[in-house]
């Protein structure tokens, strides 16, 4: 620990979260606009914050989704405070907090090796992938695509718990009531087949989830979401490299690749269907 002061870590509060999606944009990750209300409320007690003296220098996420399942991000120290150890400690705090847990993370290709030496094993790599908006208005609806919000939530939870490995109902329904988004179901029948979300960043805009049960359900949720946005607009979606028909996706649409993350988890990869996962929901908390 650097002598020069004393280093404590605490629980963050929701406007020191706000500094911590602040450090996440300089890293250019890119938070949303209204990202912080969402991750909140999935673990208000997940988020960490270290300070030397009275100034804030690390930062990190341990979101606990249950006893079992846990997601960590945010994992940042400012800069000029990095190889003191700050990071180390409250990395220790995050692991320390979701104990007993699988823990997964979306950590930085290179460094691999680091994660591995805390139990963690590469699942799959995922793609952030930069496109642009269609135009609003641009594409016809198809009539199975609905507001999400006008979906049953038990509708929404039961479909989601197949693509996650624990249900999130608070976090999902904070997600798709943001201001600064936009929702969409597909239901076939009386059965929720995809849905997908597109919010507002500091930069452009990031789908994410979205699901689906097929190609052709991705491909209509993709155009309605990027139809309801400015052409100029740039537009993110993250996808796992192993998912084919999401490769085809970003192709067709002329989507080009930003940078990859390791997809890691401390114990086995969730048994979900990666082939009806188009997009991740968030880097940050999974």
């Amino acid at each position: 620990m650097d002598n020069k002061g004393s280093y404590r870590i605490r629980n963050a509060s929701m406007s020191e979260l706000h500094i911590m999606l602040d450090w996440a944009a300089a890293e250019g990750w890119n938070p949303g606009l209204d990202d912080a209300e969402a991750y909140y409320v999935a673990d208000c007690n997940g988020f960490f914050i270290g300070f030397l003296d009275d100034q804030p220098v690390a930062c990190i996420s341990a979101v606990k989704y249950t006893s079992a399942f846990g997601f960590i991000g945010f994992y940042i120290v400012k800069p000029e405070f990095r190889g003191q150890k700050y990071g180390f400690q409250i990395w220790n705090r995050a692991l320390e907090y979701l104990k007993g847990c699988n823990i997964g993370l979306d950590g930085v290709v290179e460094q691999q090796s680091k994660y591995r030496k805390s139990g963690f094993n590469l699942a799959y790599q995922n793609i952030r992938y930069e496109g642009r908006g269609r135009g609003i208005g641009t594409v016809a609806g198809s009539p199975q695509i609905q507001d999400l919000t006008e979906v049953s939530t038990d509708m929404l939870l039961s479909y989601d718990h197949k693509m996650f490995p624990v249900e999130r109902e608070a976090f999902i329904t904070s997600w798709i009531g943001q201001s600064h988004a936009r929702a969409s179901g597909y239901v076939e029948g009386d059965q929720l087949a995809g849905y997908g979300v597109i919010r507002k960043c500091r930069q452009g805009y990031k789908i994410g989830p979205l699901f689906a049960d097929s190609p052709v359900i991705a491909e209509q949720l993709f155009e309605a979401l990027v139809s309801s946005v400015e052409e100029t607009a740039l537009v993110y979606l993250d996808i796992p490299r192993i998912n084919e028909a999401a490769l085809k996706l970003v192709d067709e649409y002329q989507m080009q690749p930003v940078f990859e993350t390791a997809r890691m988890y401390t114990g086995t990869a969730p048994a979900i269907d990666m082939n009806c996962l188009y997009g991740v929901t968030s880097f940050e908390i999974g």
